[in-house]
């Protein structure tokens, strides 16, 4: 798909805020608010907005620990990739997956309560699967920064 001039400053402009009201957009896409709506809408019809969602604090809703994990399967074969994504997708703790090159096959950005709640974490999703040869945790001592945003040049 194409981005035109004012595609690109409502993507902009909703990556950083998604709650800017009709008006607010459409000074920043120089267009009407009825304008905006209508693109924002076909931006969404056509896959180039996927979601709007919110990023929620972890700890106010008690999720402290957050690890970055490095997974390698036994054998790359097709079914064994596809039922390991599956697994992802299907578990809530699992916030973030990507199927990577290099030393891991994937890696993973896991939520858990504590280092317990972790612990039980890896028992049930690393150490009941047979698929998996092996894991190697990172605990995040620190947000830095969390988004989604995509740098969006015109």
């Amino acid at each position: 798909m194409e981005l035109d001039r004012a595609d690109i400053a409502l993507l902009n402009a909703v990556q950083k805020n998604n709650r800017l009201t009709s008006e607010e957009l459409a000074e920043r896409a120089n267009l009407s608010p009825t304008a905006c709506q209508r693109r924002l809408k076909r931006l969404r019809a056509e896959g180039v907005i996927e979601a709007d969602v919110s990023i929620v604090s972890p700890k106010a809703v008690g999720r402290q620990v957050t690890v970055v994990v490095l997974v390698s399967l036994e054998r790359e074969r097709a079914d064994i990739i596809d039922r390991f994504k599956s697994a992802i997708r299907n578990t809530r703790e699992v916030m973030t997956g990507y199927y990577v090159t290099g030393e891991a096959d994937f890696l993973l950005v896991v939520t858990a309560k504590d280092m317990e709640d972790y612990e039980q974490f890896t028992r049930r999703f690393f150490y009941e699967n047979n698929d998996i040869k092996g894991f190697k945790t990172m605990v995040v001592m620190d947000r830095v920064k969390a988004g989604f945003a995509f740098p969006i040049e015109s």
